[in-house]
């Protein structure tokens, strides 16, 4: 009789403790994901005064980040495959690390953007062994909400860097603003220590024993070996993969959906808010304080409809809030638009304000859980770090492409034209998700990889 069988079986609350405490310091990379990406918005008011930045040169700011986002999901895809998930993300701490102390002791504009190339690289494979390592260590009846999690801490992290951007906004401390992401990211990476690998990782590459005892942490004896014989079976169907095969009969239904869904969730342009947002309010004739201000009640209104959407997801599902909160954020988008083309209106920088809450609110319980949530869901496990990483370039590529063009198409087409181009995008996505997305709640990784193939909702 094994180990396994003589120890007794841990109980369930213990179990799903494990599993949350696990599941939440893996998610520290969202939140640095999030606290990186925004904290940009403010302190691009101050870094581009102190370093005589035009707007060219404050976009590539900007965009350096996802350059070096880009380049990380594209290498992450390999080594999250070849060094485990948990070593990966040991390594994206410490890069986080490094990037944040750059960051804040930068003497020019060189090197900023240095800095900024290499916090890309650790969100960008962050954005790809984060949802992926939850997915794996999650059972299937709570998988939503813990793989949402990890953009949950995403919208914490965009919060909290609007906050800290107000503290410092009256003293201009950028420095200070960007150097703060260095406490998270040390945080995760002593929480990373006492963590183990994925079980899925684990038996991918044959290790059966230390598989079954990664999922004993979190599992009773029966589940644990009923979820092993499950991921076998499956596993020995697959045969090793390259990025060849993820064009294949067998693996595009999954790919084209990944691609559509990151495709959707930028083109709607969430991260011309997040950017530049102050920059677009301060435009509409507010005070640079009252500009982040605003922003930081916007960060709320998408932490919170993130944490409502997490609770939601795995009772009603992901299709019914993915298609239903697309279709408002389409509304708010054109709304927006026709705002300026009112004639003299009386505060319009608050009725902004308020649209792009709502904005942010339908697009948090929506493609905001989604692209992360179902590009760790639809791949099987032999590759699902090759073929997710698809779906992140196709997020980072497209982010990279707004960051780079909001001011200049604000410029070229107005702010109307810039909310009425990105609302046509994201109908044009919504009608592409109505039709391919399937229902993955409480369904099995293997299950959900079947019905992709079979065509099945």
């Amino acid at each position: 009789m094994s180990t396994a069988q003589l120890s007794p079986p841990r109980s369930a609350r213990h179990g799903r403790g494990a599993v949350i405490g696990a599941s939440t310091i893996a998610a520290l990379g969202g939140l640095l994901f999030g606290y990186d990406t925004g904290v940009i918005s403010a302190a691009l008011l101050y870094i581009a005064p102190a370093f005589g930045l035009s707007d060219g040169m404050q976009q590539f700011v900007v965009a350096s980040l996802l350059l070096g986002a880009i380049v990380g999901s594209i290498g992450g895809g390999p080594v999250v495959d070849r060094m485990g998930r948990k070593s990966t993300l040991v390594l994206v701490s410490i890069v986080f690390s490094v990037g944040a102390l750059l960051s804040a002791a930068a003497v020019n504009a060189e090197i900023l953007i240095l800095a900024r190339v290499l916090l890309g690289l650790a969100i960008g494979t962050s954005s790809l062994v984060v949802p992926t390592y939850i997915a794996e260590i999650a059972p299937p009846a709570s998988r939503g909400r813990l793989v949402s999690m990890n953009q949950l801490m995403i919208t914490i992290g965009i919060f909290a860097s609007y906050l800290v951007g107000y503290a410092f906004a009256e003293s201009g401390g950028w420095r200070w603003m960007l150097g703060l992401a260095v406490i998270p990211s040390l945080a995760m990476l002593v929480g990373l220590l006492m963590l183990g690998e994925s079980p899925r990782w684990l038996l991918s590459r044959g290790r059966t024993d230390d598989a079954r005892q990664a999922l004993l942490r979190t599992r009773s004896p029966e589940d644990a070996e009923a979820e092993l014989a499950e991921m076998s079976a499956a596993m020995r169907e697959e045969s090793r993969f390259s990025y060849r095969d993820l064009v294949r009969p067998r693996l595009r239904p999954a790919v084209l959906l990944g691609v559509a869904v990151a495709a959707t969730n930028q083109l709607v342009g969430v991260n011309a808010v997040i950017y530049y947002a102050p920059t677009i309010l301060k435009q509409a004739g507010l005070g640079d304080s009252a500009a982040i201000l605003s922003s930081v009640g916007i960060g709320a209104t998408n932490m919170v409809f993130t944490a409502i959407a997490l609770l939601l997801i795995d009772r009603v599902g992901r299709r019914p809030l993915l298609i239903g909160g697309t279709g408002v954020v389409i509304a708010v988008l054109f709304g927006l638009g026709a705002l300026y083309l009112l004639p003299s209106v009386q505060g319009l920088g608050t009725l902004l304000t308020v649209g792009l809450m709502v904005y942010e609110a339908a697009f948090a319980a929506s493609l905001g859980l989604a692209i992360w949530l179902i590009n760790s869901e639809i791949f099987p496990t032999a590759v699902r770090g090759k073929a997710a990483g698809v779906g992140t370039v196709t997020h980072w590529g497209l982010d990279f492409l707004i960051s780079v063009s909001v001011l200049t198409l604000i410029q070229m087409f107005t702010a109307t034209g810039l909310f009425w181009i990105y609302g046509v995008l994201g109908l044009l996505g919504m009608v592409y998700l109505y039709r391919k997305l399937p229902e993955t709640k409480g369904r099995s990784l293997e299950d959900i990889e079947k019905s992709l193939r079979g065509g099945q909702k």
